[in-house]
């Protein structure tokens, strides 16, 4: 797992949340997520990806932080299939709300050549809550977190190993969630910001957890590896110690903070 961005929406000095799942025996890359514009195109740069090479695409909720990025992506493969450099087909997974949001951009933003492969070698597939897909070679189940903000999906991995790899979108993890989480190999959840500075960052007003948050659900419901992202700014040179420095205590499992580009052994 290569992370793209781990900052929240707001964020100036690190990219928006979304990483590549990649490396694995068994399938090729995915990409989650796309953060909130052609910053995606640089971090894929500096992590060593062609986007050209991305073909499939799962995107989580239809919010600017996640989404943008994804309609650059678009620009991207569609105009490499129209001048050859393309090969092959491309998948963007989402659910109904997410998928006709990316189609109307789409067709709004895009040259209408670049459009034209919509449908034709660049498909939008929606997926529902329940369903289950192998994707880049992967079993990926998908489910409702029961968002309260807007419809998002996460969904639970199976790699060739066996190892369960859960993402929970970028809140809380719902009473809904908590079945596809338990016992999770390696859990991917937000932590807006430390528990002492809950009054400062309000996290709760915005659907966010603290570390301590995060930690406790984790310890609670058995997993092995916890990774926390959808962060604060305020603390990237010290985040690491500080989050630790809450969470670890909390969590008997490996507690990872990763930043910007940073690669995880996930299998």
């Amino acid at each position: 797992m290569t992370m793209l961005g781990t900052g929240h929406a707001m964020v100036k000095e690190c990219y928006n949340t979304c990483y590549v799942l990649h490396g694995d025996t068994q399938g090729g890359p995915l990409m989650v997520d796309g953060g909130g514009g052609n910053g995606v195109l640089r971090q894929l740069d500096r992590a060593g990806f062609d986007p050209k090479r991305l073909p499939d695409i799962f995107v989580t909720h239809k919010h600017v932080d996640h989404i943008l990025g994804i309609v650059w992506m678009m620009r991207v493969i569609a105009s490499a299939m129209n001048s050859g450099r393309y090969e092959g087909e491309a998948r963007i997974y989402s659910h109904d709300q997410a998928i006709g949001m990316l189609d109307r951009m789409a067709e709004g933003l895009l040259q209408p050549n670049e459009y034209a492969q919509v449908g034709k070698r660049l498909h939008l597939v929606e997926v529902r809550d329940g369903e289950e897909l192998e994707i880049a070679g992967r079993k990926m189940e998908f489910f409702d977190i029961q968002s309260t903000k807007a419809k998002q999906f996460g969904f639970r991995m199976t790699l060739a190993s066996g190892t369960q790899v859960v993402c929970c979108g970028d809140e809380p993890c719902s009473a809904a969630g908590e079945r596809y989480a338990k016992g999770a190999d390696w859990l991917f959840h937000e932590a807006f910001c430390l528990k002492s500075q809950a009054d400062a960052y309000k996290p709760y007003e915005k659907h966010h957890s603290t570390v301590a948050d995060a930690c406790e659900l984790a310890e609670r419901l058995g997993v092995g590896n916890l990774v926390l992202y959808h962060t604060e700014e305020q603390n990237l040179a010290d985040r690491k110690r500080l989050y630790r420095a809450e969470g670890e205590p909390l969590f008997s499992g490996n507690l990872h903070i990763p930043d910007d580009l940073e690669t995880l052994e996930i299998d």
